[in-house]
């Protein structure tokens, strides 16, 4: 194919083609191409068939959307990080509302009053939620909100050590990595006994080197951890405390800010937003105020005008076009704010006593599936420490049998923990949330003990 049958829809006439071979010093277009492989160019591509109609490439596309099956059509115990708690409908109307829709980042803050406010009682409900002064307008997702407090971390307490617990979500700890590629901060990873932080272990791994302790309560396997113990090896040593939390689980848990936090962060997509093929997310971040200039993101206030009128600003941005680029933390500026708001209409409708009952039922539901599963022969529960909705069994077959034997009963039985790094073999991660019925998990309990 040629150049000209390639870019047809680009405007430049042969003149002008010409011109800018000849001003980048290349005789021809193919010139441009010489390192790339002869085989590569000469790919026969004549099996893809002809071109298709606008109504064939959508009949196509239906086709290919028909093989998914989501969690509106199955029975989902899947978790690890995304949760299929029930979304109010009145989140999907509000939503939609044009001037959110389309208003998604106010970059023209006087004319975006609706979501200023917004945001502003986002972040306010956050730090009720959390125990914290403060919270930015929210993150891509949990992993990159985590990532984002250990660079903080390091910038507050001129540090470059973190210590880690492996039983963060793996997701979220490659996120770390990869945020933290060339530069010279060290990760240091402690490891894990009947599912939660060694203890002791933490405790010998933290020294005067040390900007934070970085932990997840619950944490992948849905154990809580022991954070207060944490926190306080923490402390002593001058090291910022960095909690990830699961937003749910704050209605019935202790709020990290009462056990001594610095930085809370979590993953806000429980709040009202679907699970759907991996995103979107939300990051939540909060802090205690003494760190607010380091946060990254943007902070929205209010405040009065001379009539006395309430109005709503963007308070804080530490982004380099705002301040000098040396003090700038990370240019994230675009929030999903769509997502963010939808996380704000879940937290305003469901109240201190909604949220409470989702984890409460959460709780309870996911004790009793895992009472009934530690009965079948062959079957148990792989830790003894306390949980939160998700839990870990041991099975005695392999556990991606499992998941495809009761797929075709239309239930995602689990989480494989094979294709982790935790070490685990034979271990299912099944999660129950509140709209798990006791028929749904009967059954569920019935079709395993015929796996085994």
């Amino acid at each position: 194919m040629s150049s000209e049958d390639s870019f047809h829809l680009i405007p430049n006439t042969e003149e002008d083609r010409k011109e800018m071979l000849s001003v980048i010093g290349v005789e021809s277009f193919e010139e441009l191409l010489s390192n790339v492989p002869q085989e590569l160019l000469n790919a026969d591509f004549s099996d893809l068939g002809k071109g298709l109609s606008e109504y064939e490439v959508l009949e196509l596309l239906k086709g290919l959307a028909n093989g998914n099956v989501s969690s509106n059509e199955a029975v989902s115990f899947l978790g690890g990080g995304a949760y299929d708690h029930f979304v109010p409908s009145i989140i999907g109307e509000i939503i939609s509302r044009s001037e959110y829709l389309t208003a998604y980042t106010p970059y023209q803050a006087e004319v975006s009053q609706g979501t200023l406010q917004a945001i502003f009682e986002y972040q306010s409900m956050i730090c009720a939620l959390t125990g914290m002064d403060v919270a930015n307008a929210s993150m891509y997702d949990g992993a990159s909100a985590l990532a984002e407090s250990g660079l903080l971390a390091c910038g507050h307490t001129k540090r470059n050590k973190l210590v880690v617990a492996s039983t963060i979500t793996q997701a979220y700890r490659d996120v770390v990595k990869t945020y933290i590629q060339g530069s010279d901060i060290e990760l240091v990873f402690v490891p894990f006994e009947n599912g939660v932080t060694d203890i002791e272990a933490l405790s010998s791994l933290v020294d005067a080197e040390t900007a934070a302790v970085m932990l997840q309560t619950p944490n992948f396997f849905g154990c809580i951890e022991d954070a207060e113990e944490a926190g306080k090896i923490a402390r002593e040593n001058g090291s910022l405390f960095i909690v990830s939390a699961d937003p749910i689980s704050l209605g019935i848990l202790k709020k990290p800010g009462e056990y001594g936090a610095d930085i809370v962060v979590g993953e806000g997509q429980s709040l009202g937003t679907p699970t759907q093929f991996g995103g979107p997310y939300l990051g939540i971040f909060a802090a205690k105020m003494n760190l607010v200039r380091r946060m990254p993101g943007r902070i929205a206030g209010q405040t009065w005008d001379l009539d006395g009128n309430r109005g709503y600003v963007l308070t804080l941005q530490t982004r380099e076009q705002h301040i000098r680029r040396e003090r700038a933390t990370s240019n994230i500026c675009t929030n999903q704010g769509i997502v963010m708001l939808s996380a704000a209409i879940y937290m305003s409708i469901m109240g201190k006593e909604g949220i409470y009952k989702v984890a409460e039922l959460s709780t309870q539901k996911s004790h009793y599936l895992a009472e009934q599963i530690s009965e079948l022969s062959g079957f148990e529960v792989m830790f003894g420490s306390p949980f939160f909705k998700e839990f870990v069994v041991k099975t005695p077959v392999d556990p991606s049998k499992i998941i495809e034997s009761l797929l075709e009963e239309n239930i995602f039985a689990g989480i494989d923990l094979s294709g982790f790094d935790y070490g685990i073999d034979n271990g299912l991660l099944i999660c129950v949330t509140e709209k798990r019925t006791k028929e749904e998990m009967d059954r569920f309990v019935e079709l395993l003990g015929g796996v085994s």
